[in-house]
Parts: C-alpha cells; sequence; structure tokens
C-alpha cells in the first residue's frame, strides 16, 4: 500500500472540529477522498492518524470530488456513522459553497431546479447530464461580487447529487466552474487554472437539544487570487 499522502500532523492541522461523534476537516484540492477503481492515493489513507485516542480511525460520512476543496465530515464510530448518513440523506446537513464562475449569471440570486441523470459513453466515460427522467436536484445561489468576466457565487444545495454544483452552473446557468476539468469547455475557462469550488460551511443538527456543529473552511490559496478580485477581502 502506497503511503499516506498526508503526514499525521499535516492531517491533524487541517481539523476544523472535533468532538466524540464527529470531525470536520479541511480536505485539500487535487487529492480524492478515498481509493478509486484504479487505486493510487488517497485522503483516507491517512485516517488513523484522526483517531485521538479512539480505537479505530474515522470514516467518511460523505464525499466530495477530489478537486474539491473544504469542509470534509467524519463519523468517529459506526453508531456515528449512522446518525450522520441519517442527517445527510434526510437533507438536514446544510452546506454552503463558495464558487468562482467564469461568466457572470444573468439574475444576481435565484433557484436551480434540474434534475441530473449519468450517463456513460466508451469513449468519454461517464458524467452527469440536466435530464428530466434523472433524479431531482436543487441548488440555490447568490452572486456576492464579480469582476473581470468572472463572479463569486454562493451556492447552497438542497439535493446531494453528484457534481451537482459543477453541473448547475455549467448547464443552467451557462456559466461554468474556473478550471472545471469536466464541465468547461476549452472556450470558456482559463486555462491551467485549477477548479475552484469550495465547501465554505456545513451545518449538522446532531444533538436534539443542542445547537448545530459546524465548521467553516478557510479560503485555499489557489482560490484566493480570483475572490480578492472579485470583491472578497481576505482573510486572517
Amino acid at each position: 500500500m502506497a503511503p499516506p499522502i498526508m503526514t499525521p500532523d499535516e492531517l491533524q492541522a487541517r481539523v476544523l472540529y472535533r468532538d466524540g461523534l464527529v470531525l470536520i476537516i479541511d480536505k485539500p484540492a487535487g487529492i480524492p477522498v478515498h481509493q478509486g477503481p484504479g487505486g493510487g492515493p488517497n485522503l483516507e489513507q491517512g485516517f488513523d492518524a484522526l483517531r485521538f485516542g479512539f480505537p479505530k480511525p474515522p470514516a467518511l460520512a460523505h464525499r466530495l470530488d477530489r478537486d474539491t476543496a473544504g469542509c470534509l465530515v467524519l463519523g468517529r464510530h459506526p453508531k456515528a456513522l449512522r446518525r450522520l448518513g441519517k442527517l445527510f440523506s434526510e437533507g438536514r446537513a446544510a452546506k454552503t459553497y463558495w464558487a468562482v464562475t467564469v461568466g457572470v449569471p444573468a439574475e444576481p440570486q435565484g433557484r436551480i431546479e434540474a434534475p441530473l441523470l449519468k450517463i456513460s459513453t466508451r469513449r468519454d466515460g461517464w458524467r452527469m447530464v440536466v435530464d428530466e427522467t434523472g433524479q431531482s436536484a436543487v441548488t440555490d445561489y447568490k452572486v456576492l461580487g464579480q469582476a473581470d468576466g468572472l463572479a463569486w457565487l454562493e451556492l447552497t444545495p438542497h439535493t446531494g447529487r453528484t457534481h451537482q454544483i459543477r453541473v448547475h452552473c455549467a448547464t443552467a446557468l451557462g456559466c461554468p466552474l474556473l478550471g472545471d476539468p469536466q464541465y468547461a469547455t476549452v472556450e470558456s475557462d482559463r486555462p491551467g487554472a485549477p477548479m475552484h469550488l469550495l465547501s465554505r460551511a456545513i451545518s449538522l443538527p446532531l444533538y436534539p437539544k443542542r445547537d448545530p456543529v459546524g465548521a467553516v473552511a478557510p479560503v485555499p490559496p489557489h482560490m484566493a487570487a480570483a475572490l480578492d478580485k472579485c470583491g472578497f477581502t481576505t482573510e486572517g
């Protein structure tokens, strides 16, 4: 087995929230969360460093794409994972994303309701498309800033479909994510840019008699320049 993609110290430094049930970590962009069919290094390989005294490592409660950065939720034991799974499946995990898009939406805010269907071809592999026969997919968006043909969007997905934000931005808004390797065309993208999508915040109503727990992820270095250009004030 290949060595972990991050050292224990590096991974522990990315913990945003921790209690007896859950960990929320700041996932770096460009790293898959788990091993795919082709194998290779992944974030999950290093989870032993996140036991913090527990007998077993935590496990993924949901997924983020390889090129997405930000809040990733882990359950610390099977009971926690069952509880978290229920929250995610029922849509009670409140997720907020930030994205930089190529192009500015026609309306400053709105709701996208566009069903998504997975299609596969022998030549191009699989991708998600907007199709009336697909699964329901709903995303709210708001333009927070814009400059130089780019827009800074806040997005709230109300369903958890694969590539939902990426496809909704590219297809429904006509504004693909900057650096999206799959859904942005060569003509509309800016060559060489990594994908600009951040799982900015998450809120989890885990405990009946307590406020939701959650975390806010910092802006990753590769998104800082574009966000600053669009009006974001650099953190820290």
